[in-house]
């Protein structure tokens, strides 16, 4: 060995000693470990940049967890980046406010500040129901059920930009990981670059699956599924030609082996979407709603990348976490609509349609908005279209009704046909028609006017059920504060079966206002058939009972809707009451008259000179 070793060694061994025994005598506070760990917090090196450092096995143990699962085991490299302990960072742009955690390099919490939560006057988190097992943009390699990575990572922060690096073994190879998540102010779409390195060139191949990538646990707000009927979660995906939705209930873990370019979990009013830059990389996605947390199920899509032959995996996902509503979706359909620049995804497929009857939801929204902009009130806007479309709806309402007045005439002749062709099916089909021919009545007259009102009831169903701009909208300050929830008079310290612990008045006021519709309504159909008056008796009684129950929970908007129809149909049935007496009247003074018949009433034929 030579001199100039030997005085390197001496003199390296006499600074350690005097680090030891002599600064702490004159700076007491000073604990060179700790000052050692706070320096490499602060400064973060990547796994490439980074000089082996020899580390407290016996700690790493302890601190570091080891997954070990039928298709992969990953544990801590000897010469990884330092133990440290979990730190949390947040990024805040005008749109979204993001709080990470270095274990796993995930997102722990994830607000949206044009948003606020009407129950706890904070803003809306969608990334809910987060714990050590599950949080969100969460990695693990292998399949679907892998356990997350829960390893501390080495962070760098830099404005909207952070990066967590962490070098670890997978099925004993050594293997680098980075996640960078890239933010941008006025944007609900953020960038996450998933990159992994390989030690040789065999890849990362854990059961054909190189590694999983998921959303939040659960979508925000908060929410009580028992007593919340009115909100739900949906696993959704589009392939750019078909968009698919699947309801969640509790217990689900299922695999949706088709292709997507993108695909994510919806609520009502908030929508969790990844979309891979590179589809064609993606295995498959699984749908998720286990109970994780008290009670409370997650509702969370977790997608598998494939296997990689190569040393290097470079994977880009665009996220958008956000609000479910056509405003801010569509932004993202072209790409000059956004800075991001991303587009050709169709994101507005992901919102809430009535399906087939989206053109009739459409229109009445584009009315809707019309008249909002004129009175500035979501509530008085809901009023004045409801009476629109009671205006138009009227002659069909009044034609549906004179025609049943015709089949109460009909009935005695129906009867005899019945009873003179009950043995010959095909002559008493034929006579019908000619009855009905010569009285001038068609029997779908009376069926197409109730299809096209229950087409319109459908549509307006899931618009004012799922209008995003309910949300929030006061109509009276006190009583109907918010539109997308119920009204609420009181509250009790107790639930009620079947309605909860909350009183409210817009359903009692609509099932008052139902029965005395249902009586008016059975007032002008006297003289119906036995038959007929046990369904109207159903209709009058049994219906509004049990959709007191079923729309006891229901939004206050549309229970504004139903009740405005319900009051403007009772005086709609009025007039169509007196139209039906004095043609029951005409029919008393004349008898029945066909079109082919033109018969003047007895006392006419009495003038006749």
């Amino acid at each position: 060995m030579d001199k100039n070793t030997i005085w390197a060694i001496v003199l390296s061994t006499l600074v350690i000693i005097a680090s030891y025994l002599i600064l702490p005598k004159f700076f007491p506070g000073l604990n060179p470990a700790i000052g050692k760990q706070a320096a490499q917090t602060q400064s973060v090196e990547t796994a490439e940049q980074a000089e082996p450092q020899e580390l407290d096995l016996s700690a790493m143990e302890e601190d570091a967890a080891v997954f070990d699962d039928a298709d992969a085991e990953v544990e801590e490299s000897k010469n990884s980046q330092p133990v440290i302990a979990e730190q949390k960072y947040t990024i805040k742009t005008d749109k979204v406010e993001v709080v990470f955690t270095n274990k796993g390099g995930d997102i722990i919490s994830y607000k949206l500040l044009d948003h606020k939560d009407m129950d706890t006057n904070d803003f809306v988190q969608i990334s809910d129901n987060i714990n050590s097992r599950n949080r969100t943009c969460a990695i693990s390699f292998g399949k679907a059920d892998s356990k997350i990575i829960d390893e501390i990572f080495n962070t760098e922060i830099n404005d909207k930009t952070i990066t967590f690096t962490k070098t670890m073994k997978v099925n004993g190879k050594k293997t680098t990981l980075r996640k960078v998540y890239s933010f941008m102010d006025g944007e609900y779409v953020f960038k996450l670059d998933v990159l992994i390195h390989t030690a040789d060139s065999t890849g990362l191949d854990v059961g054909g699956t190189a590694y999983t990538i998921r959303t939040s646990p659960q979508i925000g707000p908060h929410y009580d599924p028992k007593q919340n009927r009115y909100e739900r979660r949906e696993f959704i995906a589009y392939n750019g030609q078909k968009y698919k939705k699947i309801m969640l209930s509790n217990g689900q873990f299922k695999e949706y082996g088709k292709d997507f370019i993108w695909s994510g979990i919806a609520g009502k009013y908030f929508v969790e979407l990844v979309i891979p830059s590179a589809p064609e990389t993606i295995k498959s996605c699984w749908y998720s709603s286990s109970v994780e947390v008290n009670d409370y199920a997650n509702a969370q899509a977790i997608i598998e990348r494939n296997a990689v032959s190569g040393s290097d995996i470079s994977d880009t996902y665009y996220m958008y976490f956000g609000p479910r509503n056509d405003k801010d979706l569509k932004r993202y359909n072209i790409a000059e609509n956004n800075g991001w620049n991303f587009g050709g995804k169709k994101l507005s497929q992901a919102l809430q349609t009535s399906g087939w009857l989206n053109w009739l939801e459409k229109i009445l929204k584009v009315i809707l908005e019309y008249l909002n902009k004129v009175v500035h009130n979501w509530g008085l806007s809901i009023i004045i279209m409801t009476i629109f479309l009671k205006v138009i709806m009227f002659p069909i309402s009044k034609k549906q009704s004179l025609s049943s007045l015709k089949m109460q005439d009909l009935q005695p002749k129906m009867k005899a046909l019945q009873e003179k062709y009950k043995n010959d099916q095909q002559k008493l089909q034929q006579e019908t028609a000619k009855l009905y021919q010569q009285a001038g009545y068609n029997p779908a007259s009376g069926c197409l006017p109730m299809l096209f009102q229950f087409l319109v009831l459908f549509a307006m169903y899931n618009l004012f059920n799922n209008y995003f701009e309910f949300r929030g909208a006061m109509f009276i300050p006190g009583w109907i504060p918010d539109l997308s929830t119920g009204d609420v008079v009181k509250t009790f310290d107790f639930n009620i079966p079947l309605i909860g612990n909350q009183l409210r008045l817009l359903p009692v006021i609509y099932v008052a206002t139902q029965l005395l519709s249902g009586k008016i309504t059975q007032y002008g159909q006297a003289g119906a058939s036995g038959q007929s008056q046990a369904t109207m008796k159903f209709m009058m009684y049994g219906m509004p009972l049990m959709f007191f129950f079923m729309f006891y929970n229901a939004p206050a908007g549309l229970l504004l809707y139903w009740l405005t129809s319900n009051v403007l149909q009772i005086f709609q049935q009025l007039i169509i009451n007196k139209m039906m007496k004095e043609k029951r009247a005409e029919k008393e003074n004349g008898g029945f008259v066909s079109k082919e018949q033109k018969v003047l009433p007895p006392k006419a034929k009495g003038k006749k000179k």
